[in-house]
Protein backbone atom coordinates (compact mmCIF):
# COMPACT_ATOMS: atom_id res chain seq x y z
CA UNK A 1 0.00 0.00 0.00
CA UNK A 2 1.72 3.81 -0.97
CA UNK A 3 1.49 6.28 1.32
CA UNK A 4 -1.74 7.87 -0.74
CA UNK A 5 -4.02 4.90 -0.12
CA UNK A 6 -2.91 5.24 3.90
CA UNK A 7 -5.14 8.37 3.74
CA UNK A 8 -8.24 6.59 3.17
CA UNK A 9 -7.08 3.62 5.84
CA UNK A 10 -9.47 4.97 8.96
CA UNK A 11 -12.28 3.88 6.57
CA UNK A 12 -11.56 1.99 3.66
CA UNK A 13 -8.62 -0.31 4.99
CA UNK A 14 -10.50 -1.15 9.01
CA UNK A 15 -13.41 -3.39 8.89
CA UNK A 16 -16.83 -1.64 10.09
CA UNK A 17 -17.07 -3.18 13.17
CA UNK A 18 -13.18 -2.19 14.04
CA UNK A 19 -13.85 1.66 12.71
CA UNK A 20 -16.58 2.01 14.67
CA UNK A 21 -15.03 0.78 18.07
CA UNK A 22 -12.17 3.12 16.64
CA UNK A 23 -14.71 6.04 17.16
CA UNK A 24 -16.30 5.18 19.97
CA UNK A 25 -13.63 5.30 21.65
CA UNK A 26 -12.63 8.38 20.46
CA UNK A 27 -15.90 9.83 21.32
CA UNK A 28 -15.85 8.62 24.89
CA UNK A 29 -13.05 11.19 25.60
CA UNK A 30 -14.73 13.39 25.25
CA UNK A 31 -17.42 14.21 28.34
CA UNK A 32 -19.00 17.22 26.45
CA UNK A 33 -20.03 14.64 23.26
CA UNK A 34 -21.19 12.01 25.92
CA UNK A 35 -23.68 15.06 27.44
CA UNK A 36 -24.94 15.86 23.92
CA UNK A 37 -25.64 12.46 23.07
CA UNK A 38 -27.36 11.78 26.51
CA UNK A 39 -29.57 15.10 26.12
CA UNK A 40 -30.47 14.04 22.04
CA UNK A 41 -31.25 10.63 23.49
CA UNK A 42 -33.40 11.73 26.26
CA UNK A 43 -35.24 14.70 24.23
CA UNK A 44 -35.40 11.55 21.53
CA UNK A 45 -37.21 9.66 23.92
CA UNK A 46 -39.43 12.05 25.46
CA UNK A 47 -40.38 12.82 21.80
CA UNK A 48 -41.51 8.99 20.99
CA UNK A 49 -43.11 8.50 24.25
CA UNK A 50 -45.12 11.72 24.27
CA UNK A 51 -48.54 9.92 24.01
CA UNK A 52 -47.45 7.61 27.25
CA UNK A 53 -46.41 10.95 28.57
CA UNK A 54 -49.61 12.63 27.87
CA UNK A 55 -51.85 9.64 28.91
CA UNK A 56 -49.86 9.83 32.28
CA UNK A 57 -50.26 13.40 32.92
CA UNK A 58 -54.23 12.96 31.95
CA UNK A 59 -53.69 15.65 29.46
CA UNK A 60 -53.63 16.12 25.27
CA UNK A 61 -52.75 19.13 23.03
CA UNK A 62 -55.49 20.28 21.88
CA UNK A 63 -57.84 20.21 24.63
CA UNK A 64 -58.91 24.16 25.75
CA UNK A 65 -58.98 24.65 29.20
CA UNK A 66 -60.94 28.23 29.08
CA UNK A 67 -61.16 28.35 33.11
CA UNK A 68 -57.40 28.49 33.36
CA UNK A 69 -56.98 31.82 32.24
CA UNK A 70 -57.62 34.62 33.39
CA UNK A 71 -59.74 36.44 30.58
CA UNK A 72 -60.01 39.94 32.57
CA UNK A 73 -55.98 40.20 31.70
CA UNK A 74 -56.36 38.65 28.35
CA UNK A 75 -55.99 35.28 29.05
CA UNK A 76 -53.04 34.88 30.57
CA UNK A 77 -52.73 31.91 33.38
CA UNK A 78 -54.14 31.69 36.43
CA UNK A 79 -51.02 31.54 38.88
CA UNK A 80 -47.30 31.49 39.31
CA UNK A 81 -45.08 30.00 36.30
CA UNK A 82 -47.73 29.71 33.62
CA UNK A 83 -50.29 28.04 35.84
CA UNK A 84 -48.12 25.14 36.55
CA UNK A 85 -49.80 22.43 38.67
CA UNK A 86 -50.18 18.65 39.45
CA UNK A 87 -52.69 18.29 36.64
CA UNK A 88 -50.35 20.73 34.10
CA UNK A 89 -46.46 20.12 34.82
CA UNK A 90 -45.69 23.10 32.74
CA UNK A 91 -48.49 25.23 33.16
CA UNK A 92 -50.97 25.85 30.46
CA UNK A 93 -50.86 28.07 27.10
CA UNK A 94 -51.83 31.37 27.55
CA UNK A 95 -55.22 32.75 25.73
CA UNK A 96 -56.11 28.77 24.94
CA UNK A 97 -55.37 27.32 28.33
CA UNK A 98 -53.94 23.96 26.51
CA UNK A 99 -51.68 22.04 28.75
CA UNK A 100 -47.84 23.10 28.02
CA UNK A 101 -46.02 19.63 28.84
CA UNK A 102 -47.63 18.09 26.30
CA UNK A 103 -47.62 20.37 22.93
CA UNK A 104 -43.84 20.70 23.78
CA UNK A 105 -43.40 16.85 23.28
CA UNK A 106 -45.31 16.86 20.56
CA UNK A 107 -43.49 19.90 19.14
CA UNK A 108 -40.46 17.76 19.36
CA UNK A 109 -41.52 14.95 17.74
CA UNK A 110 -42.48 17.34 14.38
CA UNK A 111 -39.12 19.90 14.72
CA UNK A 112 -36.80 16.18 14.86
CA UNK A 113 -38.95 14.39 12.40
CA UNK A 114 -38.63 17.89 9.91
CA UNK A 115 -35.33 18.36 10.61
CA UNK A 116 -34.08 14.18 10.14
CA UNK A 117 -35.84 13.32 7.11
CA UNK A 118 -34.92 16.93 5.43
CA UNK A 119 -31.57 15.97 6.25
CA UNK A 120 -31.86 12.68 5.05
CA UNK A 121 -33.05 14.01 1.92
CA UNK A 122 -30.15 16.22 1.33
CA UNK A 123 -27.95 14.18 2.22
CA UNK A 124 -28.96 11.51 -0.65
CA UNK A 125 -29.33 14.29 -3.32
CA UNK A 126 -26.34 15.44 -2.47
CA UNK A 127 -24.21 12.18 -2.56
CA UNK A 128 -25.84 11.04 -5.83
CA UNK A 129 -25.19 14.70 -7.38
CA UNK A 130 -21.70 14.46 -5.89
CA UNK A 131 -20.63 11.11 -7.03
CA UNK A 132 -22.00 11.80 -10.46
CA UNK A 133 -20.17 15.09 -10.92
CA UNK A 134 -17.08 13.67 -9.87
CA UNK A 135 -17.18 10.38 -11.77
CA UNK A 136 -18.72 11.72 -14.83
CA UNK A 137 -17.13 13.85 -17.85
CA UNK A 138 -16.22 17.26 -17.94
CA UNK A 139 -19.56 18.58 -19.66
CA UNK A 140 -21.65 16.41 -16.92
CA UNK A 141 -19.33 18.44 -13.93
CA UNK A 142 -20.14 21.50 -15.78
CA UNK A 143 -23.35 21.17 -15.93
CA UNK A 144 -24.15 19.57 -12.15
CA UNK A 145 -21.30 22.21 -11.24
CA UNK A 146 -23.21 25.18 -12.23
CA UNK A 147 -26.90 24.03 -10.76
CA UNK A 148 -25.20 23.51 -7.91
CA UNK A 149 -23.43 27.17 -7.60
CA UNK A 150 -27.24 28.12 -8.86
CA UNK A 151 -28.41 26.82 -5.93
CA UNK A 152 -26.02 27.70 -3.45
CA UNK A 153 -26.74 31.53 -4.52
CA UNK A 154 -30.91 31.84 -3.79
CA UNK A 155 -31.74 32.46 -0.81
CA UNK A 156 -33.06 29.31 0.68
CA UNK A 157 -35.41 30.84 3.57
CA UNK A 158 -36.79 32.75 1.34
CA UNK A 159 -37.73 30.13 -1.59
CA UNK A 160 -38.86 27.52 1.31
CA UNK A 161 -41.66 30.08 2.17
CA UNK A 162 -42.41 31.11 -1.36
CA UNK A 163 -43.04 27.28 -1.56
CA UNK A 164 -44.94 26.39 1.19
CA UNK A 165 -47.28 29.38 0.85
CA UNK A 166 -48.76 28.37 -2.11
CA UNK A 167 -49.45 24.63 -1.57
CA UNK A 168 -52.73 23.69 -0.30
CA UNK A 169 -53.43 23.44 3.23
CA UNK A 170 -54.71 20.02 2.83
CA UNK A 171 -50.92 18.99 1.93
CA UNK A 172 -49.05 17.32 4.56
CA UNK A 173 -47.17 19.77 6.47
CA UNK A 174 -44.26 17.97 7.73
CA UNK A 175 -43.95 16.36 4.45
CA UNK A 176 -44.15 19.40 2.82
CA UNK A 177 -41.19 20.75 4.75
CA UNK A 178 -39.33 18.15 4.58
CA UNK A 179 -39.33 17.74 0.72
CA UNK A 180 -38.85 21.71 0.38
CA UNK A 181 -36.16 22.04 3.07
CA UNK A 182 -34.46 18.97 1.61
CA UNK A 183 -34.87 19.93 -2.08
CA UNK A 184 -33.05 23.71 -1.55
CA UNK A 185 -30.00 22.21 0.84
CA UNK A 186 -28.53 19.59 -0.85
CA UNK A 187 -26.10 21.95 -2.52
CA UNK A 188 -23.87 21.80 -0.07
CA UNK A 189 -23.32 18.01 0.25
CA UNK A 190 -22.90 17.76 -3.26
CA UNK A 191 -20.05 20.36 -2.78
CA UNK A 192 -18.25 17.66 -0.33
CA UNK A 193 -19.44 14.62 -2.11
CA UNK A 194 -17.64 15.93 -5.63
CA UNK A 195 -14.33 17.37 -4.01
CA UNK A 196 -13.95 14.27 -1.98
CA UNK A 197 -14.72 11.78 -5.26
CA UNK A 198 -12.04 13.95 -7.39
CA UNK A 199 -8.84 13.07 -4.44
CA UNK A 200 -9.75 9.48 -3.88
CA UNK A 201 -10.16 8.58 -8.40
CA UNK A 202 -6.29 8.98 -8.42
CA UNK A 203 -5.65 6.80 -5.38
CA UNK A 204 -4.48 3.05 -6.48
CA UNK A 205 -7.62 1.42 -4.93
CA UNK A 206 -9.61 3.37 -6.61
CA UNK A 207 -7.41 2.85 -10.12
CA UNK A 208 -7.04 -0.99 -9.17
CA UNK A 209 -10.99 -1.10 -9.58
CA UNK A 210 -11.16 0.42 -12.70
CA UNK A 211 -8.33 -1.89 -14.43
CA UNK A 212 -10.58 -4.81 -12.44
CA UNK A 213 -13.14 -3.95 -15.43
CA UNK A 214 -15.94 -2.65 -12.59
CA UNK A 215 -17.86 0.37 -13.70
CA UNK A 216 -18.41 4.20 -12.58
CA UNK A 217 -21.15 2.68 -10.27
CA UNK A 218 -20.02 0.06 -8.95
CA UNK A 219 -16.40 1.27 -8.08
CA UNK A 220 -18.31 4.44 -5.94
CA UNK A 221 -20.61 1.65 -4.17
CA UNK A 222 -17.45 -0.70 -3.33
CA UNK A 223 -14.57 1.69 -3.40
CA UNK A 224 -15.63 5.49 -3.10
CA UNK A 225 -18.71 5.12 -0.82
CA UNK A 226 -17.04 3.82 2.43
CA UNK A 227 -14.32 6.32 1.79
CA UNK A 228 -16.82 9.13 2.03
CA UNK A 229 -18.96 8.07 4.50
CA UNK A 230 -16.71 10.39 7.16
CA UNK A 231 -16.86 13.28 5.75
CA UNK A 232 -20.69 12.81 4.84
CA UNK A 233 -21.55 11.30 8.46
CA UNK A 234 -19.88 14.94 9.71
CA UNK A 235 -21.91 17.14 7.28
CA UNK A 236 -25.14 15.49 8.39
CA UNK A 237 -24.51 15.78 12.21
CA UNK A 238 -23.80 19.65 11.22
CA UNK A 239 -27.30 19.59 9.03
CA UNK A 240 -29.28 18.58 11.47
CA UNK A 241 -29.48 21.75 13.79
CA UNK A 242 -29.33 23.61 10.66
CA UNK A 243 -32.52 22.32 9.51
CA UNK A 244 -34.31 22.38 12.79
CA UNK A 245 -33.97 25.92 13.04
CA UNK A 246 -34.95 26.49 9.26
CA UNK A 247 -38.26 24.56 10.33
CA UNK A 248 -38.50 26.84 13.70
CA UNK A 249 -38.12 29.92 11.16
CA UNK A 250 -40.68 28.80 8.68
CA UNK A 251 -43.38 27.99 11.37
CA UNK A 252 -42.53 31.08 13.54
CA UNK A 253 -43.47 32.90 10.02
CA UNK A 254 -46.57 31.60 9.69
CA UNK A 255 -46.11 28.84 6.70
CA UNK A 256 -44.62 26.22 8.02
CA UNK A 257 -46.78 23.46 10.74
CA UNK A 258 -50.52 25.03 10.84
CA UNK A 259 -52.86 24.72 14.19
CA UNK A 260 -53.34 23.06 15.90
CA UNK A 261 -50.55 20.92 15.27
CA UNK A 262 -47.82 21.94 17.47
CA UNK A 263 -44.47 22.88 16.54
CA UNK A 264 -41.87 24.83 18.50
CA UNK A 265 -41.07 27.56 15.84
CA UNK A 266 -44.84 28.37 16.26
CA UNK A 267 -45.06 28.42 19.49
CA UNK A 268 -42.54 31.21 19.67
CA UNK A 269 -44.51 32.74 16.88
CA UNK A 270 -47.93 33.26 19.07
CA UNK A 271 -45.18 33.78 22.32
CA UNK A 272 -44.26 36.93 21.24
CA UNK A 273 -47.20 38.69 22.25
CA UNK A 274 -47.18 37.28 25.81
CA UNK A 275 -43.24 37.50 26.87
CA UNK A 276 -43.76 39.99 29.79
CA UNK A 277 -46.94 38.35 30.87
CA UNK A 278 -46.04 34.64 30.78
CA UNK A 279 -42.51 34.66 30.41
CA UNK A 280 -42.70 31.04 30.75
CA UNK A 281 -44.45 30.29 27.47
CA UNK A 282 -41.43 32.08 25.68
CA UNK A 283 -38.32 30.22 27.47
CA UNK A 284 -39.44 26.49 27.49
CA UNK A 285 -39.73 26.37 23.62
CA UNK A 286 -36.79 29.12 22.78
CA UNK A 287 -34.41 26.64 25.69
CA UNK A 288 -35.43 23.78 24.08
CA UNK A 289 -34.43 24.69 20.59
CA UNK A 290 -31.56 26.50 22.32
CA UNK A 291 -30.20 23.17 24.02
CA UNK A 292 -30.83 20.75 20.85
CA UNK A 293 -29.20 23.09 18.57
CA UNK A 294 -26.20 23.24 20.80
CA UNK A 295 -26.54 19.53 21.38
CA UNK A 296 -26.76 18.72 18.03
CA UNK A 297 -23.78 20.98 16.91
CA UNK A 298 -21.17 19.74 19.77
CA UNK A 299 -21.97 16.17 19.03
CA UNK A 300 -21.60 16.95 14.91
CA UNK A 301 -18.00 18.31 15.86
CA UNK A 302 -17.10 15.50 18.25
CA UNK A 303 -18.05 13.25 15.61
CA UNK A 304 -15.98 14.97 13.03
CA UNK A 305 -12.92 14.91 15.03
CA UNK A 306 -13.30 11.28 15.93
CA UNK A 307 -13.55 10.24 12.41
CA UNK A 308 -10.51 12.21 11.28
CA UNK A 309 -8.32 12.53 14.58
CA UNK A 310 -5.83 13.80 12.32
CA UNK A 311 -8.24 17.34 12.15
CA UNK A 312 -7.62 17.56 15.97
CA UNK A 313 -3.57 16.78 15.78
CA UNK A 314 -3.38 19.30 13.51
CA UNK A 315 -5.37 21.83 15.90
CA UNK A 316 -3.39 21.09 18.24
CA UNK A 317 0.15 21.98 16.30
CA UNK A 318 -1.50 24.89 15.79
CA UNK A 319 -2.43 26.28 18.81
CA UNK A 320 1.09 24.85 20.39
CA UNK A 321 3.09 27.12 17.57
CA UNK A 322 0.77 30.00 18.28
CA UNK A 323 1.49 29.85 21.67
CA UNK A 324 5.49 29.48 21.31
CA UNK A 325 5.30 32.63 18.60
CA UNK A 326 2.86 34.94 21.67
CA UNK A 327 5.57 33.89 23.96
CA UNK A 328 8.53 35.07 21.59
CA UNK A 329 6.90 38.04 20.82
CA UNK A 330 6.40 38.92 24.82
CA UNK A 331 10.22 37.96 25.63
CA UNK A 332 11.30 40.31 22.67
CA UNK A 333 9.32 43.01 23.85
Amino acid sequence: MTAATDTTAPVAGIPATGAARQVWRRLRTRPAALVSAAVLLLLVLLALAAPLLAALEGQDANTYHDDLVDSARGGVPYGAFGGASADHWLGVEPGTGRDLFVRLLHGARISLLVAVGATTVQVLIGVLVGLAAGLGNRWVDSVLGRVTDVLVALPMLVLAVALTAVVPRGFPRPLLLILVIGFLGWAGTSRIVRAQTLTLKSLDFVAASRLAGSGPWRTARRELLPSLAAPVITYAAILVPTNIVVEASLSFLGVGVTPPTPSWGQMLSTAQTWFRADPAYVLLPAGLLFVTVLAFTVLGDAVRTALDPREASRLRVGTRKESRRDSRKETSR
